[in-house]
């Protein structure tokens, strides 16, 4: 069934055509991918589905009934705490609540038929409140949030204290749990971390919803989308196939297309040429047949559709990164480096190495410490303990997330001459090449997109020539092209590259190793991010065969078959007596005291605690999978169920972690 139809829409801001004859359909169900380069009109076609503007020709059209959410890239929830907003969305089942918690004061001091009413009325609004899901709400929340990392800590504070990207993270867990049949999502994978992305993918794919997705994020289009609308020159060209056969369904296009124009300009050309003959003939001869012929022809040109010229590759940044000489062959180096906040362990021990012209990428959830550890390579921080130097001749380039624009009337041009140090005739020149034209580099940075903030910083960048690149998240406010160009660049650069990014596709394009960060740990897998996947799943993988075996093992402990068990008993017993070499005398100084001790040791054996520890670690670790498996993200029960199980097995875990740390400090 159709969702949602778009016919022969246009749409005009003042004089300007953004939208026009953008015709395409969505059916129940399909999850969409909307792409164009920045200023294409996404934005301005999502307000029209959404219904909050009209077109000003041709018709959208929604389902009847249909329920619409829309992720905006900067939500406003006004005053309303992250908890209000998360449970604004089951308003109409939390009054069916409240109804029935003040049904059940009165029925306390009612009686007769005026009971009886109320009971009947108790009966009604308590089915109401089941059929709506309200005894499944807690659940939903729980697994939402969870999926997509949003803090227990977070649901009290204020929404409007909350960071950008916190906020996002908030309006959409909102969004997901309205249960709307149509989603619009515009970069809803802006600020989420790899774990909270990938879980989002597995929501969409599993959601019953119709999802239409604005993204510049193409690992996440080739995760989610099954079908792609592009919009160029206000025009939409719908592809009906995912995003990686987009790709080359586009080209193939695109190639037909030039084809067909130059093929066509052959035909005008000649066309003209004739008209011009005819015209010239019936000068001569002073004959009208060969006029009309003419104008016959020139009525004919005039009708022909003509084909545009397909524009083969889109506009985008003309960056060639080159180094300033190079350096020598350890360029960085960590060795057993330390660095902690308020408590927080961010780097314990840390130890990596960055030879001369590799590429490596730092990854880890937010808060992990990445940020921190570019502050330290750039001298801005030191770290508590161990040893992070530089190799000789290093001359650094740094492109830092967070970095503002200047909050003056300087204009882009004058930013750009002071930066580079260059004359106006060459910076304009440097300048059009990141697509900065005309009167464009008059316009004052302070009001540059972010985009157009990071092409003026990564140009700033190309002319300083480092020789080590630091990049902070260098994709972010990119268009598609120009992250393709920022890439293409980056692999025909001589350097040496460390940087800090979320864009899977990216590291796995230009990765050669990839930095994880986390809980304290630096971890470093060669290759791009699938390969960083795959070594975490063996890694998982052979974790749970470990505690699967010792679970066995410790079942078969009791049993005179099991040597291994039997000799790791025996030595923790033996460690709990004084060890294997005391004397006769020794052991029989204090029979009782012996006896009993022999008792207490055989029943907690530090080896076998390990064991139940790894088997509960495990099973707390697969009750973490299945909670964040979007799969059953709407199976309340199982989720209370697991939720609950997990609360129970961790605790097991504390509690025999502090025995066992009791026995190994006697």
């Amino acid at each position: 069934m159709l969702m949602v139809g778009c016919h022969q829409v246009k749409k005009f801001y003042g004089a300007q055509e953004v939208l026009s004859e953008v015709s395409f359909d969505v059916y129940e169900g399909e999850k969409v991918g909307l792409l164009g380069g920045n200023g294409a009109g996404k934005s301005t076609l999502f307000r029209l589905l959404a219904g909050s503007e009209p077109p000003d020709e041709g018709t959208v059209s929604l389902r009847r009934g249909a329920k619409v959410g829309v992720l905006d890239q900067i939500p406003d929830y006004g005053t309303l705490s992250v908890e209000d907003v998360l449970l604004g969305v089951f308003a109409d089942t939390l009054e069916l609540q409240e109804r029935l918690r003040g049904l059940e004061g009165q029925m306390s001091a009612a009686e007769g038929a005026a009971l009886e009413k109320m009971l009947r009325e108790y009966g009604e609004a308590q089915e109401a409140f089941e059929r709506s899901g309200g005894y499944e709400i807690s659940a939903k929340v729980d697994a939402v949030t969870l999926g997509l990392g949003i803090p227990a800590s977070h649901r009290r504070r204020p929404f409007a204290e909350l960071s950008g990207g916190e906020k996002t993270k908030v309006s959409l867990a909102a969004l997901l749990l309205g249960e709307a049949d149509l989603l619009l999502l515009d970069e809803p994978t802006n600020h989420l971390d790899m774990e909270a992305a990938a879980w989002l993918e597995g929501f969409i794919r599993d959601s019953s919803a119709t999802i239409v997705v604005i993204s510049h994020d193409r690992y996440f289009l080739t995760q989610t989308a099954e079908k792609i609308v592009e919009l160029e020159d206000g025009e939409a060209t719908v592809y009906p196939c995912g995003y990686a056969q987009y790709r080359e369904e586009r080209e193939a296009r695109l190639l037909r297309q030039f084809e067909e124009y130059k093929e066509q300009q052959k035909v005008i050309k000649q066309m003209k040429e004739a008209i011009k003959r005819l015209i010239e003939w019936g000068k001569q001869g002073d004959n009208p047949k060969f006029f009309r012929k003419a104008a016959s022809m020139q009525k004919a040109l005039e009708r022909m559709e003509k084909i545009k010229r397909p524009v083969l590759e889109p506009a985008s940044i003309g960056l060639s990164l080159e180094a300033d000489g190079r350096t020598g062959e350890d360029v960085l180096t960590l060795q057993g480096v330390r660095k902690a906040y308020g408590g927080k362990i961010l780097l314990r021990e840390a130890d990596g190495l960055l030879r001369y012209g590799e590429r490596a990428v730092l990854i880890g959830g937010n808060g992990a410490g990445k940020t921190t550890l570019m502050r330290m390579v750039l001298g801005l921080e030191s770290p508590d303990g161990g040893e992070l130097r530089l190799g000789s001749r290093v001359k650094v380039g740094y492109l830092a997330q967070e970095e503002s624009p200047p909050q003056d009337r300087t204009s882009v041009l004058d930013y750009y001459k002071g930066q580079a140090a260059m004359e106006e005739g060459e910076a304009r020149g440097r300048l059009a090449k990141f697509l900065f034209y005309g009167k464009e580099v008059f316009k004052p940075v302070a009001g540059l997109s972010g985009g157009e903030w990071s092409r003026l910083r990564l140009a700033v960048l190309m002319r300083q020539k480092p020789n080590l690149l630091l990049l902070d998240e260098p994709t972010n406010h990119l268009d598609i092209a120009s992250r393709e160009a920022l890439e293409e660049a980056l692999e025909e650069y001589d350097g040496t590259v460390l940087a800090v990014s979320h864009d899977r596709f990216f590291i796995n394009r230009i990765a050669q190793r990839v930095w994880a960060l986390e809980g304290g740990t630096l971890g470093i897998t060669l290759g791009g991010y699938d390969d960083y996947r795959e070594e975490r799943r063996k890694a998982e993988r052979a974790l749970t065969a470990s505690a699967e075996e010792g679970g066995a093992a410790a079942g078969r402990g009791g049993k005179a078959g099991n040597s291994g068990a039997a000799e790791r008993m025996s030595a923790g017993a033996a460690r709990g007596r004084g060890g294997s070499g005391a004397s006769g005398a020794d052991r029989s100084g204090n029979g009782a005291e012996a006896k009993a001790g022999r008792a207490v040791n055989t029943r907690r054996d530090p080896a076998k605690l390990e064991r139940k520890i790894a088997v509960l670690e495990a099973r707390s670790a697969e009750l973490g999978e299945a909670l964040l498996d979007p799969a059953h993200a709407l199976d309340a029960r199982r989720l209370s169920e697991w939720l609950k199980e997990k609360e129970e097995t961790d605790a097991k875990i504390d509690a025999l972690t502090e025995e066992w740390l009791a026995l190994e400090n006697k």
